[in-house]
């Protein structure tokens, strides 16, 4: 058993229009509300009584509404321009991810000619970190004091070996993290390594589909390996 803060690549090598028809449509609107309204004000202007003429300031007040509304709409299609492009953006870069390895939550573990990795994250410093790895049947395998580790995001590699120094199967197992600082117990978050096989969504809702792990947001990925 060994820990390591980098997993190797022999344990890698085993990882098995619509927005733009509705900004114009939007932008014609405006320019449909903004005709009728100088068309209104040009009328009221017309047929206004020579005794008692419309107020200055009300219609310099009306012609600044019409010309806030005009530059919030332009603002509003500004924004979404910018908001379409950080998506293609994010895409392509997204796009990049498939084939490579990631750290995700989960408590998996796979052993594949006698290498695994994982990881997990703690939320404090612990003094004594111990790994615990069980088979598919719930039955314990191997268990490695992983000695003292601080506050963060840890890896570890798994050498396939179970307590008794024999050569465990290659299959799916899973691990679990036991940390303590003095008598407090830390909270540890599992995760386990895959590679990524896809790419679904758009935008915020970009979803990352590990293989044989699951799927799962950007934001959940805590190391790409």
């Amino acid at each position: 058993m060994a820990t390591s803060s980098t997993i190797s690549s022999d344990v890698l090598s085993a990882l098995n229009g619509s927005s733009s028809s509705s900004s114009s449509s939007s932008t014609s609107s405006t320019a449909d509300t903004k005709n009728q309204f100088l068309t209104l004000l040009t009328t009221q202007l017309q047929n206004q009584d020579p005794l008692n003429p419309m107020d200055n300031a009300q219609m310099t007040s009306q012609l600044a509404q019409i010309s806030t509304v005009d530059g919030i709409t332009k603002l509003n299609s500004t924004l979404q321009t910018l908001l379409d492009n950080t998506s293609a953006t994010q895409a392509v870069q997204s796009a990049g991810l498939i084939g490579k390895g990631v750290l995700v939550p989960g408590s998996g573990l796979s052993l594949s000619s006698s290498q695994a990795a994982g990881g997990f994250e703690l939320a404090g410093n612990a003094d004594v970190v111990k790994l615990t790895i069980k088979d598919s049947n719930g039955a314990v395998v191997r268990t490695v004091d992983l000695g003292s580790k601080q506050q963060g995001m840890q890896t570890f590699t798994w050498d396939g070996k179970n307590d008794a120094g024999a050569v465990a199967a290659d299959g799916n197992y899973t691990f679990s993290i036991d940390a303590t600082q003095g008598t407090s117990s830390i909270k540890a978050t599992n995760l386990q390594l895959g590679a990524v096989g896809s790419i679904s969504g758009k935008g915020s809702s970009m979803t990352i589909n590990v293989t044989g792990v699951g799927s799962f947001a950007m934001s959940d990925i805590r190391e790409i390996i």
